[in-house]
């Protein structure tokens, strides 16, 4: 093992960490917007509407994120109408179709998961609120959304580490991130073994931050829950139940 090779792959592997961290985050970021109003049309939504989100969140669920990525990149390109567009100045840079693959892949894994989160919390808990003269958008964003986003933190934390890797696609298409200029180094070196494993190293290093973050961000959310005031009018209410589901 080469270790002097390896400490160049430190260094030129940098060069891809700001693409690798842009795509991620992005990606996450607007999964995580569109996920929101799918996950409540999918929780509370009439049965058509909740169908229809469905449908959305199985195929993106069911398929491999790299034939997602080339059916946007390789197959929108085949189609005239695509061209003839304004769009085309987007989808023929490699960056925003990545991007878009990657939001609507992550959008379809957040949606079940704060879905499911949104199902768990008790209906007393919402109509407590509603006792209290909240509206139903007031209830959904300041009762029932938090709870619910505590419940599915666990479960969303996975889902940054899978698109941390997931990003990796990427280089399939012709992007430098940290796999894409692994892949350009070992064809100038010969050297996979030394080179990948700098790369697997970086990706775990990432990894980790993710799940520390996550654990950290849980606990905060539990000592805020633990500490949330409780008054009379909320206890003769019933809120107190609310109080308690939070962690």
């Amino acid at each position: 093992m080469n270790l002097g090779l390896m400490l160049d792959a430190v260094i030129v592997l940098s060069s891809g960490f700001g693409l690798t961290l842009a795509l991620t985050v992005l990606s996450l970021a607007v999964g995580l917007a569109l996920s929101v109003p799918l996950a409540f049309a999918r929780a509370f939504g009439r049965r058509g509407l909740s169908l229809a989100v469905l449908a959305y969140t199985y195929v993106f669920r069911g398929t491999p994120m790299l034939v997602q990525l080339f059916l946007v990149y390789y197959g929108l390109s085949q189609i005239e109408a695509v061209r003839a567009s304004i769009f085309w100045v987007i989808l023929r840079d490699p960056f925003w179709c990545a991007l878009l693959t990657f939001s609507l892949n992550s959008a379809a894994h957040t949606t079940e998961i704060l879905s499911r989160g949104l199902e768990s919390v008790p209906k007393g808990v919402r109509e407590a609120a509603a006792a209290l003269g909240l509206r139903r958008t007031q209830v959904a964003w300041l009762i029932t959304f938090p709870i619910a986003f505590r419940i599915s933190l666990p479960a969303y934390g996975n889902e940054v580490v899978g698109m941390i890797k997931g990003s990796s696609l990427a280089s399939t298409v012709t992007l430098l991130e940290i796999t894409g200029v692994a892949r350009q180094m070992v064809s100038v070196t010969f050297a996979p073994y030394e080179i990948f494993i700098v790369a697997g190293a970086i990706y775990l290093s990432l990894t980790l931050l993710a799940v520390k973050a996550t654990q950290l961000l849980e606990r905060r959310l539990s000592t805020e829950g633990s500490q949330a005031p409780r008054s009379k009018t909320q206890t003769r209410s019933g809120l107190p139940e609310i109080t308690t589901l939070m962690p």
